[in-house]
């Protein structure tokens, strides 16, 4: 009989976690920021730049699974996707801050610098990212361990967020004032640069990769990608991912817009440094911080199917009650975005460890281990719902008739309005239906984890024997 799985150091599941600090760095600044720094300080149309979100995809429908299957194959000393972390943590921090830097050129030539910067981005980030998540898969054989782990991450992926919501509008004006915010943004950008390189160092340095693919695998492409489309938890948890993210861009990309120009948030501290968008931001983020803790608890006690759906149709409850709020209750837009994130919490840790869930059900049913694949294609899958919501923002704000800096109309306040409110509560709820077919269940999900265990054990003991 095996042994039972070594439970993972806190310092491991903390070093882990420190990984997504430093990926949430530029994520939730994309995800906040970037479509305004397009619009009203780099100075391009919110049409061009939602098609900039779009196309980048194009390239990632390549680009995330060439680098699962070159990940997968990668054996070194350190592992197969440790390594990464040190390779790729440079160029990362350094294409980052590029995006940030307003070329004195043509508007035409700040298109096309546009595309490339984010372009490259978009690739450093599959470069680093598909094997960070794919370490979550091999950090421990247990699911449970896998979940507190998840647990970590996502706590420390919204610490990083929290530091977003926090200081980059503070920042911003402070180092550059109203009057130049594109050095601010540039100013601002290269300090989490820097920051974000050395977290990517100590996620390396303190974790440990424990679980291999079968002994005798063959490195086959074809079999793989065959047996991920097989695999209906994962084509599951692929849509849930699309209409996830869609929600969380669209979501994001309108709330400084919804602030500016429907509240009429001028960058006026309103508690200490920070303005009524800085607040909402941080309240959001701080409630998704507190609410990453219940999902151990839950998830012992519940299925994870099911504290999806129900913390789910709790979140896209308040984003749809937004819509009803006036501009001047701010003190209910607050409850809505403490409440928004606390329930949306628990979600975001559960669905990577069901990623790793997915892995080990590939390996039990079809004797085949493709980890990094798994992650590269549920990471393909947000960043397609990332481009399409923020697509869509950037096209549905020049459809409602948008103007960058202007007094808004009747017509562009409502669209602001939708956008931040009702059309990603529409998304969610496609997740949840979407949800509601997932098949693995925690039963299954426990003989899954004896059975790999055995055959695991059974193999090392073959191997010793013929040693």
């Amino acid at each position: 009989m095996s042994s039972s799985p070594e439970k993972l150091r806190f310092t491991e599941k903390l070093s882990y976690g420190l990984g997504d600090t430093a990926s949430n760095f530029f994520f939730q600044t994309f995800n906040l920021f970037l479509l305004y720094y397009y619009t009203d300080v780099f100075g391009i149309g919110a049409a061009a730049a939602g098609t900039i979100f779009l196309a980048a995809r194009v390239v990632d429908m390549f680009s995330d699974p060439i680098m699962g299957y070159i990940a997968d194959r990668t054996n070194t000393r350190w592992g197969k996707f440790r390594p990464y972390l040190i390779w790729m943590a440079i160029p990362y921090g350094i294409i980052g801050y590029m995006m940030f830097v307003v070329p004195d050129i043509s508007e035409s030539g700040k298109l096309v610098y546009a595309y490339v910067t984010y372009i490259a981005m978009m690739l450093a980030y599959t470069a680093i990212n598909i094997p960070y998540s794919a370490l979550l898969g091999v950090i421990s054989p247990s699911s449970s361990e896998r979940t507190l782990t998840a647990s970590f991450r996502f706590f420390c992926a919204f610490a990083g967020g929290l530091l977003i919501s926090m200081f980059v509008r503070p920042l911003v004006y402070s180092i550059g004032g109203e009057e130049n915010e594109a050095f601010g943004f540039q100013a601002t950008m290269a300090i989490f640069a820097g920051v974000s390189v050395l977290l990517f160092f100590m996620t390396f340095k303190g974790t440990k990769e424990r679980v291999h693919p079968p002994v005798g695998q063959r490195n086959n492409l074809k079999e793989d990608l065959g047996a991920l489309f097989r695999n209906r938890p994962w084509l599951i948890l692929f849509f849930v991912a699309v209409f996830t993210l869609a929600n969380v861009a669209a979501r994001g990309a309108a709330t400084v817009y919804y602030f500016k120009y429907y509240v009429g948030d001028a960058g006026e501290a309103l508690f200490l440094i920070f303005d009524q968008t800085s607040i909402i931001m941080t309240s959001g983020m701080l409630g998704l911080i507190f609410g990453v803790w219940l999902s151990k608890p839950l998830a012992l006690r519940f299925e994870k199917r099911s504290i999806m759906i129900w913390f789910s149709l709790l979140n896209t409850l308040s984003m749809a009650l937004f819509f009803i709020v006036p501009p001047d209750e701010f003190g209910m837009m607050l409850a809505l975005s403490i409440f928004g994130g606390f329930v949306a919490g628990p979600t975001v840790p559960l669905v990577w460890s069901m990623y790793a869930d997915v892995a080990d059900y590939g390996e039990w049913r079809w004797s085949r281990r493709s980890t990094a694949l798994v992650f590269s294609a549920a990471l393909f899958a947000q960043k397609m719902g990332l481009a399409i919501g923020g697509a869509m923002a950037g096209w549905y704000l020049g459809l409602v008739g948008f103007e960058p800096g202007a007094e808004q109309g009747p017509d562009a306040l409502l669209g602001i309005r939708i956008l931040f409110t009702l059309f990603p509560a529409g998304l969610s709820a496609a997740a949840i239906v979407a949800l509601y077919f997932y098949p693995l269940k925690s039963k299954e999900l426990e003989q899954i984890e004896l059975d790999l265990s055995a055959r695991r054990a059974k193999l090392s003991e073959e191997q010793a024997e013929m040693a």
